[in-house]
């Protein structure tokens, strides 16, 4: 019995947390990934699984964003290229492009967790964690 209400919980508070969250768009970069401005080149600051971003100005924050975990989930784009899944992210970089294509820059891991389709751009949604 006390397994069944962990895993609701768990199953609750994972799902109704995206309810508080922003919407952005989402595209993928690929390598090389270093030198970043939040840890230069060291390949430590890459999380468990390369699910990393690098993001637009407006969430950078100054250079505030380092190491700012986001959960994230894709909502729409062209072709229905979403998969159901819901990832964490860590920023590890400013988007390299100006202008930025778009909120979150993922790398290659980090986008085919939740996404079909590589050279999709997403509507996503996302809450800080």
């Amino acid at each position: 019995m006390a397994v069944q209400h962990f895993f609701f919980f768990f199953f609750f508070f994972k799902h109704i947390s995206m309810a508080l969250a922003d919407v952005g768009t989402a595209t993928a970069y690929g390598p090389p990934y270093l030198p970043t401005l939040c840890n230069g080149n060291s390949v430590a600051q890459f999380p468990p699984g390369n699910l990393f971003v690098a993001v637009n100005e407006g969430l950078w924050d100054n250079g505030a964003a380092c190491g700012r975990r986001y959960r994230l989930r894709c909502l729409s784009g062209r072709n229905r290229p979403c998969k159901a899944d819901i990832i964490e992210v860590q920023v590890v970089n400013l988007c390299p492009k100006s202008p930025c294509p778009s909120s979150f820059l993922m790398s290659k891991e980090a986008f085919t967790a939740i996404s079909r389709l590589p050279n999709a751009r997403l509507n996503v949604e996302y809450i800080e964690i």
